[in-house]
């Protein structure tokens, strides 16, 4: 089939289109040298209440602890700035380090603080033909409702690597077990930094592959998911590069395993130039990928 390769250059652009420098304000701990989070101004007053210091146009805290980020972000919810999650995540100044503390999950996106997530494509093979586990997200999801979206997909809890993570994700999710788990393999990393209704989003994905039995049917047991759909990858492509019906970073994701599996030729400039666009943050580090504690397990 024939893919158009602007829609999905469209789809990674709208990715990428933050504003930090000159509109969000970087947050500090102590020394470090890169900033964990960047803030929009009107969140400043708010945080010199709970002892953040403000000068230079940059916002610090000498706190070290990891009690302080901790209860920051209990303390912005109790305000009223968000709605918390419950669910702690790991804060990082630099990501080729460990974590610095962690914050609630829904406090990420308020302070502009990297958060990182697994992604899987759940595949199988009938008749010769490549087909898609697609799911639908529930009507009464916070983010994204009733949007389309990948068979298992989640955040990467504190404390747990991608492959762990991974893991839980797929019992919960889909109701997939262990014993098919195992065989999920590692496909690659995907970035991008982008203004959101909830906040800014400067996310890393782990995205991996599942190839399921021909006679296994995922079964929804969390209530995130409303339904799931088998769908050929000739349709799946075609409803990516003709609508906004998967959730956002869903797309993306799409993009890399259309590259792979030869929807788009991968030698042509245009899928070298998607794959490259797929991953801004860690093209830029390109040792991450060594040094990272959560690519243990890849």
């Amino acid at each position: 089939m024939s893919i158009n390769s602007s829609a999905l250059f469209q789809h990674i652009q709208r990715c990428n289109l933050a504003r930090i420098q000159g509109y969000r304000i970087p947050f500090f701990v102590s020394e470090n040298t890169f900033p964990f989070g960047w803030v929009e101004p009107n969140l400043i007053d708010e945080l010199k209440n709970y002892g953040v210091r403000y000068y230079n146009n940059a916002l610090y805290t000498d706190h070290t602890e990891t009690e302080f980020l901790t209860g920051l972000g209990e303390f912005l919810a109790h305000r009223g700035q968000y709605k918390p999650h419950h669910e702690l995540f790991d804060v990082y100044s630099d990501i080729t380090l460990p974590p610095i503390s962690t914050i609630d999950r829904g406090a990420l996106p308020l302070l502009g603080i990297i958060g990182m997530g697994v992604h899987m494509n759940g595949l199988t093979r009938k008749q010769g033909k490549t087909y898609l586990w697609v799911a639908k997200r529930s009507a009464d999801k916070r983010l994204d409702p009733s949007k389309l979206d990948h068979i298992v997909a989640g955040g990467i809890p504190a404390g747990l690597n991608a492959y762990f993570t991974l893991i839980k994700e797929a019992d919960e999710e889909a109701s997939i077990p262990p014993s098919i788990m195992q065989t999920a393999t590692y496909a690659r990393k995907i970035s991008y930094t982008i203004d959101r209704p909830e906040g800014l989003r400067r996310d890393i994905l782990f995205c991996y592959d599942l190839n399921l039995p021909e006679d296994f049917t995922p079964t929804p047991k969390d209530g995130e998911v409303e339904s799931f759909s088998l769908i050929p990858l000739e349709e799946v492509a075609e409803i990516v590069c003709t609508t906004q019906r998967f959730k956002f970073n869903v797309n993306l994701v799409l993009i890399d395993l259309f590259i792979r599996h030869g929807l788009i030729e991968p030698t042509t400039p245009e899928a070298i130039k998607l794959s490259e666009m797929l991953d801004p943050l860690c093209n830029s580090q390109p040792d991450l990928i060594k040094k990272h504690p959560l690519f243990a397990q890849l």
